[in-house]
C-alpha cells in the first residue's frame, strides 16, 4: 500500500508540473484543490479501513494536512490572484513537494501494511508487560552501579478455565522481544502463557515499564559484526565471547523463569494465576535458540525445548590441543525441536560452530530436526512481514520462501510439539523438509 501510494502522488505531482510548464502557467487554483482531494481520499482511505491506521500513516497525514489547510487558506485568501508564472519556480516547489511525500511515505514503505499469520486457537489473546530488576545482578554494560532489569511481555488466553503451560522465548543476537509475535499469539489462543524477553543491551532496543528506552550495546554490536568477519577472532577468543554472551542470555533467562513462579504463588495477576508451574517449555531464534537449548541441559523442570536456527552453544567445547571445537559428550535427555532454514542447514556437518549440531550426533538422537526449505535465517521470525525491504537486507537477500507459508508453518509444527509434550495432545510426526 505504501509503496503504491508513492508511486500515486508522485505521478501526480510529476504530471501537474509538466502541464504546468506545457502551458507556461501556474494553474495555482487548480493545485490548491487538487491538494484538499487528495487529503479527503487519505481520510476515506483511512475511515473505510483500506488503510489501516499506525505509525507508519502519521507522517503522510501530517504532510498531507498540512497540504490541505495550505491551499484552503490559499482559495479563501487568493481567488482572483494569479502570480506570474516560472519555470524554475514550478520546478523547484514539485522538487521539494515530492521529497517531503516520499519521507512522509518512508514508513510505510520500509514497514509496509500486511495481514497478520493466521491465529487457530478458540481463545482471545491478552498482553501484558513488566520490567523485573533482578537485586542479585549488578548491570555489566553501565557503570552506574544499577541492577540488571529484563523487560518482559506476556501474551495469554482470556477467559481460559484451566492452568496452562508456560512458554519463554528469547530472541536473536539483534532482535526484539516481539520478533516472533505471531507464534506467541498463536500459542495463547491454544492455551500457553507465553512470555517473551527483551535482553537489555542485546536487543535492538527495549522500552521500561516507565518509558525508558534502552538501545544495543556499541561493543556488543561491534563484537557480533566482528565474530561475523573471517580470522578476526581465534577460535579461543571466540569460544570466550560466546561463553559471555551465553551467561548473560541464560541468567536473564533463569531470572526470568524463577521470577515467575515466585509470582505465580503470591500474584494475584491473572497472567501468573493462569500459570501451570509444573509445565515449561522454552524456544527462542539464533542466539535465543542457543541460550534455550542451554536451560535444557542446565534446568531440571524445563519440559521441552524449540530451538530456531541456532547453534548448540552449550554442547561446544573448545580443545586448546587442537585449537578448534569439539562436541560435547553427554546426552541430551529434554525433547527437543530443532528448525533449521537453508543458511544454517548448510552448515550442520561443517566444523564451525554448529560441529555439535552434526546429523550424526548421538547425543541428540531423539530430537526432532526439520529443514526449511528456501528459507533464511529471519524467514522464521515475524521480520519479513513486518519489513521485507529491512529482512532482506539484513539476511543478504530475498528468501526462496513464501513469508507466510514460512511462519504459519513454523508457528504450526512449535504447537504440535509442546501439545505433545506439555499437554500430551496429538502425537508429533513432522516432516523433515517443508
Amino acid at each position: 500500500m505504501g509503496t503504491l501510494l508513492l508511486l500515486i502522488v508522485l505521478m501526480l505531482e510529476i504530471g501537474f508540473a509538466i502541464y504546468c510548464i506545457v502551458t507556461k502557467q501556474n494553474h495555482k487554483k487548480l493545485k490548491n484543490w487538487i491538494r484538499i482531494a487528495i487529503f479527503i481520499a487519505f481520510v476515506l482511505l483511512t475511515l473505510s479501513s483500506v488503510i489501516v491506521w499506525s505509525f507508519r500513516w502519521i507522517m503522510l497525514a501530517i504532510l498531507l494536512f498540512i497540504l490541505a489547510v495550505k491551499a484552503t487558506v490559499s482559495l479563501i485568501r487568493n481567488k482572483t490572484n494569479n502570480p506570474k508564472y516560472k519555470t524554475t519556480k514550478i520546478v523547484w516547489k514539485s522538487i521539494m513537494v515530492i521529497l517531503a511525500l516520499v519521507l512522509a511515505l518512508a514508513p510505510a514503505v520500509v514497514f509496509p501494511q500486511h495481514k497478520s499469520p493466521k491465529v487457530t486457537g478458540k481463545y482471545e489473546v491478552e498482553t501484558a508487560s513488566y520490567t523485573y530488576i533482578d537485586k542479585n545482578r549488578i548491570e555489566e554494560f553501565t557503570d552506574n552501579g544499577d541492577n540488571r532489569f529484563v523487560n518482559v511481555e506476556f501474551w495469554y488466553p482470556k477467559n481460559v478455565k484451566e492452568t496452562c503451560p508456560l512458554l519463554v522465548f528469547s530472541h536473536g543476537a539483534y532482535g526484539i522481544k516481539a520478533s516472533n509475535s505471531s507464534t506467541y499469539t498463536e500459542l495463547a489462543s491454544h492455551g500457553y502463557v507465553v512470555v517473551s524477553i527483551d535482553h537489555p543491551y542485546h536487543s535492538f532496543y527495549t522500552a521500561s515499564e516507565d518509558g525508558t528506552r534502552t538501545f544495543i550495546n556499541s561493543d556488543y554490536n561491534h563484537e557480533i559484526e566482528n565474530l561475523n568477519k573471517e580470522g578476526f577472532y581465534t577460535k579461543e577468543e571466540e569460544y570466550g565471547l560466546i561463553q559471555k554472551w551465553m551467561r548473560l542470555r541464560t541468567d536473564d533467562m533463569n531470572f526470568v523463569i524463577d521470577t515467575i513462579l515466585k509470582k505465580a504463588k503470591n500474584d494475584n495477576s491473572p497472567v501468573y494465576q493462569q500459570i501451570n508451574t509444573k509445565k515449561i517449555g522454552v524456544f527462542g531464534h539464533s542466539m535465543g535458540g542457543a541460550a534455550s537449548v542451554w536451560l535444557g541441559r542446565e534446568r531440571k523442570d524445563i519440559d521441552a525445548v524449540v530451538n530456531i536456527d541456532a547453534p548448540f552453544f552449550s554442547d561446544l567445547v573448545y580443545k586448546n590441543e587442537i585449537a578448534d571445537y569439539v562436541a560435547r559428550e553427554e546426552a541430551f535427555t529434554t525433547p527437543l525441536l530443532n528448525i533449521y532454514s537453508d543458511d544454517v542447514w548448510g552448515l550442520l556437518d561443517s566444523n564451525s560452530t554448529y560441529v555439535a549440531n552434526k546429523h550424526n550426533n548421538e547425543n541428540f538422537k531423539d530430537a526432532y530436526t526439520v529443514h526449511f526449505k528456501g528459507a533464511k535465517h529471519l524467514s522464521l521470525t515475524d521480520l519479513p512481514l513486518f519489513s521485507p525491504l529491512l529482512a532482506n537486507i539484513l539476511q543478504g537477500g530475498k528468501a526462496d520462501i513464501d513469508n507466510y507459508y514460512s511462519i504459519e508453518t513454523e508457528n504450526k509444527l512449535i504447537l504440535q510439539f509442546f501439545d505433545d509434550e506439555l499437554k500430551g495432545i496429538g502425537h508429533f510426526t513432522p516432516e523433515e523438509t517443508y
